[in-house]
């Protein structure tokens, strides 16, 4: 998969051990950015990867900011982006299988490099379950979506 990964000031500190986990993992990142710990505006870096996702150049996205909240308000706001924060490996995991998941956001401030690690790879190798129950809650949540 291709993955888009973009940060703020904030998630810096985390972006070296997350871009390795992906590429660790078998898969291609692209580094949206920031390059270094000079404050930034997580909505526009949040916004780039995104779009990313939506026109359809990354198959999934992944997000760190301080806390991981800001990114994923920002992201959840763009149609056809279903972000999540998590901070543990069931949740990414879960995200993905039940929620059809396609931005995994994290805090760095929150969690260390080596659960940033642990979730990428957990998020990474997780597919969508298709089972009925989760396809007729997306649905329910697509239609959401469309009434804003």
């Amino acid at each position: 998969m291709k993955i888009a990964f973009a940060c703020d000031h904030g998630g810096f500190p985390l972006k070296a051990d997350i871009l390795d986990a992906i590429t660790c993992a078998g898969h291609v990142a692209i580094d949206l950015g920031t390059y270094n710990e000079s404050p930034v505006d997580y909505p526009d870096y949040v916004e780039k990867a995104c779009r990313m996702v939506q026109q359809k150049k990354a198959d999934r996205a992944i997000l760190v900011c301080g806390s991981g909240i800001g990114a994923c308000i920002t992201a959840n706001k763009m149609h056809g982006i279903y972000a999540g924060i998590c901070h543990d490996t069931y949740s990414a995991r879960q995200g993905v299988e039940h929620d059809d998941m396609n931005v995994l956001c994290m805090g760095a401030r929150v969690i260390g490099p080596a659960l940033a690690r642990d979730i990428t790879t957990a998020y990474l190798a997780s597919t969508f379950s298709n089972e009925e129950r989760h396809i007729r809650r997306l649905a329910k949540i697509k239609l959401i979506e469309k009434e804003g």
